[in-house]
């Protein structure tokens, strides 16, 4: 079994017992004591898993807990890529399109970045930044004004000002968090807020959402899981959250299924 299906399977075990032993992964999994503790370093690292003299917890960040940008761009990076690549074949030449601050939606930028003709209207510096330095030089960047967050986006009544003017034909969303019944969450109201003015300007909603963030809920609703067009996440998406987002958003979309 290779590293990320080990960690793959030990995480599945945390969230489902809410905690594990060192000495019973060891004989689950058929490998040494010290292999199973880099597998939980390497799972700490991603901010996935606490660990606990003799094992690991699952970790509850609360409702308004907000890492910064650099805390998150290093977790899920191949699933962030692979949602990446898959959501740049929805963006169309000629088009206008919002897209949010996350670090799925600056994996996105990096993917579309050589897509012709299009018009950019973010409120992520990080985005920005992508589009500035590797982009075509047909497209067109807007970046909106307003308060910086931890996770680099402009929020506020200046950015919310300046969106409201607009008409997209698109808006790709990143979220800290989707749920049953809380929909797609942040932790962060005025960004919330700013991605609800985003969402009241475009035609269609396109969430982009490593499997991680099934079952996380933030302070603040964004949308319902109803609102998306689309959502494209990653095949590790449990079971669960296959059928219940199935049902709910326009299109399910799991980047990357076919090459497991």
């Amino acid at each position: 079994m290779l590293a990320a299906q080990r960690q793959s399977w030990i995480l599945d075990e945390v969230r489902r017992v809410g905690g594990v032993r060192v000495s019973d992964l060891t004989q689950a999994l058929g490998v040494s004591d010290m292999t199973v503790r880099r597998d939980l370093d390497a799972l700490t690292r991603k901010g996935l898993i606490e660990k606990v003299h003799g094992g690991a917890t699952s970790r509850h960040p609360g409702s308004t807990d907000e890492p910064g940008f650099e805390a998150k761009v290093g977790r899920e990076r191949a699933a962030k890529d692979a949602i990446a690549r898959r959501a740049t074949e929805l963006v169309r030449p000629g088009t206008a399109i919002g897209v949010t601050a996350g670090t799925t939606t600056h994996a996105f930028a990096r993917a579309m970045a050589r897509v012709a003709d299009v018009t950019v209207v973010t409120n992520s510096l990080r985005v920005a930044e992508v589009l500035h330095a590797h982009g075509a030089a047909s497209q067109t960047v807007i970046l909106t004004g307003g308060v910086r967050t931890p996770s680099d986006a402009l929020v506020g009544p200046v950015a919310i000002q300046s969106i409201r003017a607009l008409h997209l034909d698109c808006v790709f969303m990143g979220v800290h968090g989707m749920a049953d019944s809380a929909g797609f969450t942040s932790p962060n109201l005025m960004e919330a807020e700013t991605n609800r003015a985003l969402i009241a300007t475009a035609r269609r909603l396109v969430v982009l959402a490593d499997h991680t963030k099934w079952g996380m809920v933030g302070l603040c609703a964004i949308a319902d899981l109803s609102e998306a067009t689309a959502l494209v996440t990653d095949a590790e998406l449990a079971d669960e959250g296959r059928e219940l987002l199935g049902d709910r958003v326009g299109e399910l979309i799991l980047a990357g299924e076919s090459e497991l």
